[in-house]
């Protein structure tokens, strides 16, 4: 564990740890970048039977990305262990899903629609599972993976069920009524949601025309490593892809229209430093870990609050220092006081001499 950087247990892992081995069903809610994924990964390891080569946990994510890091994480602490885990998610193979899951393996972390799929050609087989976690649970009970996952529920045998995420609405929590049982309630207020280590502003922009020169002064005010730039929507995505590229930036743009195999390549050159400036959709707003991003862009307000929170903790994770900042109409100014309402939190406007603070 300490090769990989882990010191000491975060609180959220130091509550969660004794309830899972206890068998209990728990719901576990922190700030993003805090250790859940971490948490709830070494303890479905240390359950696992490293003798048996039968499937005992399952892992649902949102997207494929997440899955695929979340099975990075269990492969690189379970070879110390004799465990394996394998994504199983779509855009790949179906071929390969079937012959991996088939040779047996202790985790499988993947995305709903498929892993239903293995489910009923039997090649993903149910009888060992001991635990399901479904992580950024909130998305996962939401209206867009809601039936897939009550699909996946009926076939699976009774076993031990985790909720992880770092915003769980009130109408997320009515409705684990229904499948939990007595679960422990790891849970945080709305006020502690977003992390003290990111720095939060916002800059007014008269009309929409006018985003695109405000974030060219921004990067000839600041010095920025790794920027993500969220935007609502995947054409406007591509169009200041475009406009970034023409102004010499390394930009990449991810959007879920994208083959899996180049989401792979985007996200590969991201991590390696060969793009210094990931402009995408909501699709990158949950759970995806690159160390070095430092600052968080929304280019639009985001739709719903939650996806504020998860955006901003793409940066400033496990401690570490980050910058975010929100791009807001005038019309929309009503909505981002909402946010910080909400969250209880506080979103200043950006310094002239930001580049001085940082």
């Amino acid at each position: 564990m300490y090769s990989f950087g882990y010191k000491k247990p975060t609180a959220i892992q130091k509550r969660f740890i004794m309830p899972f081995l206890k068998g209990r069903d728990v719901i576990a809610q922190a700030s993003s970048g805090t250790g859940k994924t971490s948490a709830f990964c070494v303890c479905l390891l240390q359950a696992c039977d490293p003798h048996t080569r039968e499937t005992q946990a399952l892992i649902l994510s949102p997207t494929r990305e997440l899955a695929v890091q979340t099975q990075d994480l269990c492969n690189n602490i379970g070879h110390h262990m004799g465990l394996t885990a394998y994504a199983c998610i779509g855009g790949k193979s179906t071929e390969e899903d079937i012959r991996r899951l088939e040779s047996g393996v202790h985790i499988v972390s993947g995305t709903p629609g498929r892993v239903f799929d293995m489910i009923r050609r039997k090649s993903l087989r149910v009888n060992g599972l001991k635990t399901l976690v479904l992580d950024e649970a909130d998305e996962m009970l939401g209206k867009g993976f809601k039936a897939q996952i009550h699909d996946i529920y009926r076939m699976v045998p009774p076993l031990q069920i985790i909720l992880v995420s770092a915003t769980l609405p009130a109408d997320v929590l009515e409705m684990t009524e229904k499948f939990m049982t007595e679960p422990a309630s790891i849970l945080v207020k709305r006020d502690e949601i977003t992390v003290d280590s990111v720095k939060q502003y916002f800059v007014s922009v008269d009309e929409e025309k006018n985003k695109f020169d405000v974030l060219m002064e921004l990067y000839d005010s600041l010095t920025i490593a790794h920027a993500v730039v969220f935007c609502n929507t995947r054409k406007k995505v591509e169009q200041l892809a475009k406009k970034m590229t023409r102004e010499k930036f390394a930009v990449t743009a991810m959007h879920g229209d994208m083959p899996q195999a180049e989401r792979d390549e985007i996200m590969r050159q991201f991590r390696n430093g060969h793009s210094r400036v990931l402009i995408t959709t909501d699709l990158w707003a949950r759970g995806i870990d690159v160390e070095r991003v430092s600052l968080v862009l929304s280019y639009d307000l985001p739709l719903a609050r939650e996806q504020y929170i998860h955006r901003i903790g793409r940066t400033g994770r496990m401690g570490r220092t980050g910058l975010a900042i929100t791009f807001v109409r005038h019309d929309e100014l009503r909505l981002l006081r909402d946010i910080e309402q909400f969250y209880a939190t506080q979103i200043e406007e950006l310094p002239a001499n930001i580049g001085e603070q940082m």
